[in-house]
């Protein structure tokens, strides 16, 4: 269901932005442009979206000599979950975080942070570290990836046509957009695909929690480092593009009701509380059952 919900998102933030385009543009160009930009991001998404996130957060790679507890972690999560050792990335920060990055799992990174492994006990970490490993999986990385891209280019055409409306609306031409459309689009286009965005962002951390509980067979450690990142990101966020939050395993902003469509994450109470069922269920199943 959660697989099924993100395709159709993105397949909506891709129709609107060709929509956003015809209106802006008009007519068969504009639905070309629209059709052009929307393979255009997808394919630079593709590949470059670790390359730029990795920047985005300054994350610096590291050896198995430079790091080797971190290594081993993470090898032995890779092992069990039947995935290519990832690189493996510190970020030069004291803000308690985490995220991965990568077109698939041949060509993924890890990162964390190093307030993270300062406040983490090794189980904690683990939950975290098998978190990110399962966004990579789930190829969550590349999802988001091309969310934020197409959420990118939507903004800025929005921007286009505010500009357009203002030094140029005297203009009459009949190859001009929809005048209505445009409005549209200056008014509503970033606030839907910001929406849009972050729905799909929440959908993909709910399964990322399932699959590191999973695979580390221990679904409080995760729901225990989840309540000790919302403590601390509040004092100490990781600041960078806003752009690339929905790749954090939390970010500083919990809310309720409406504040939630705009939030990058589910509540930190959700989550936890979800990791908690599936532990009552793991509780309930035999022990031969946990292993396979």
């Amino acid at each position: 269901m959660n697989l099924l919900k993100t395709v159709l998102l993105l397949g909506i933030l891709s129709g609107l932005l060709i929509a956003i385009c015809s209106w802006v543009i008009g007519g068969t160009t504009g639905l070309i442009v629209g059709l052009g930009l929307a393979a255009a991001t997808n394919l630079g998404s593709w590949f470059y979206s670790d390359k730029i996130a990795l920047a985005a957060y300054r994350a610096q790679p590291v050896s198995y000599e430079q790091a080797p507890e971190l290594h081993n972690m993470v090898k032995q999560l890779c092992d069990r979950a039947n995935l290519p050792m990832p690189g493996v990335y510190i970020v030069p920060t004291q803000a308690p975080n985490a995220f991965a990055t990568g077109r698939d799992p041949q060509n993924a990174a890890v990162a964390v942070t190093e307030g993270l492994l300062k406040i983490l006990p090794e189980e904690e970490l683990a939950g975290v570290i098998a978190h990110e490993l399962t966004h990579i999986k789930n190829r969550d990385t590349l999802t988001q990836a091309v969310a934020a891209t197409i959420g990118g280019a939507i903004s800025a055409i929005a921007q286009f046509a505010t500009y357009a409306m203002w030094f140029g609306g005297g203009s009459r031409n009949n190859n001009q957009g929809n005048p209505i459309g445009i409005l549209l689009t200056v008014m509503l286009a970033p606030i839907s695909a910001t929406v849009i965005q972050m729905a799909i962002s929440r959908t993909r951390e709910y399964s990322a929690d399932a699959g590191a509980a999973k695979l580390t067979q221990n679904p409080r450690g995760l729901a225990r480092a989840l309540q000790r990142l919302d403590s601390m990101a509040r004092q100490v966020p990781l600041r960078a593009n806003p752009s690339f939050e929905p790749l954090l395993i939390m970010n500083g902003f919990s809310g309720q009701k409406m504040a939630n469509l705009f939030s990058t994450h589910p509540s930190t109470e959700a989550r936890v509380q979800a990791l908690l069922k599936i532990e009552q269920e793991m509780s309930s199943l035999p022990s031969d059952s946990l292993s396979g």
